[in-house]
């Protein structure tokens, strides 16, 4: 953790919505002139694209160990770990990005399924987000976790979290739903192991809980919209934060336990806006201070 060089990690698995969190900081971001260095979960995977699926293939035959993006064979987090303590006492590092589809191999001059070079950061941010699997990850000598200031969990119910991969996977990336299923069974083991246990270090978690049916994921048509479920909202620590005011800017909320509130879908991303603002400002505040 760093007060000149702050760190904010977003942390879910494959389909649990953070990108969509990622927007709403992006926005607290633009609105506050704060200038934030951006690294991707996903640029922190051992194996290209190509790499990846003859590694699986192997396993699947018997040729090779278990490996899955979510477990630490698959992903350079040493590295991960490195490039945030770095970042948390000099304000650089290094970082490149991994080339999902076809825009962005465009965009970035490199093929689908590929890693751009690594390059140094500009020395200029306020801060740096992470947005992948792996922000809370600690084991071993690995302590990702440990260098973040303000940890955010995305976790929607299992299913849902099925849903939403599921559509995802189908209709953005063109996998069959055969294959999808096979890929959400091979990585239950490294889920249970290393993406669950994320969720009890993080600061902040939302849990997003539809209302409507969502006993069989594998034949929903539809994901459920935001005005069909509610978000939980877990804080590690109650204190500080204000409530009431919570209570009256988010209408029909309420509380559950002492360190949980319970808000419309579709107001996830005001409350988020609410919650955030003030603690982002307040690690600006500290740095300012610092400085």
């Amino acid at each position: 953790m760093s007060i000149q060089h702050p760190i904010i990690a977003v942390t879910g698995s494959s389909g649990a919505g953070t990108t969509s969190v990622m927007k709403s900081f992006a926005h607290i971001f633009r609105r506050e002139k704060i200038q934030a260095q951006v690294i991707e979960g996903d640029a922190f995977h051992r194996f290209d694209r190509k790499e990846m699926r003859e590694r699986v293939r192997a396993a699947d035959a018997g040729e090779g160990p278990a490996i899955s993006h979510f477990g630490p064979e698959a992903n350079l987090l040493g590295e991960l770990a490195d490039t945030m303590a770095e970042y948390a006492r000099n304000g650089t590092g290094k970082v490149r990005r991994y080339v999902h589809d076809a825009a962005e191999a465009k965009e970035l001059s490199c093929p689908e399924g590929t890693f751009t070079d690594w390059q140094t950061m500009p020395p200029d941010s306020d801060l740096l987000f992470y947005e992948g699997l792996h922000g809370g990850y600690s084991s071993g000598s690995v302590d990702v976790a440990r260098h973040v200031d303000l940890l955010v969990g995305v976790v929607p119910i299992i299913n849902l979290e099925w849903i939403q991969k599921l559509h995802r996977d189908k209709h953005q990336r063109g996998y069959t739903q055969d294959a999808v299923v096979e890929t959400i069974l091979r990585r239950m083991p490294d889920y249970v192991k290393h993406i669950c246990p994320q969720f009890s270090r993080t600061h902040v978690n939302f849990q997003r809980v539809p209302t409507v049916d969502t006993s069989n994921p594998f034949i929903t048509r539809d994901i459920p919209t935001a005005d069909e479920s509610m978000v939980v909202i877990r804080f590690a620590s109650p204190r500080g934060i204000d409530f009431p005011y919570l209570l009256s800017m988010l209408h029909d909320s309420w509380m559950s336990r002492p360190n949980n509130i319970v808000v419309p879908g579709g107001k996830m991303g005001l409350a988020m806006q609410f919650i955030f603002t003030p603690m982002i400002l307040r690690l600006m505040d500290q740095k300012r201070r610092a400085q």
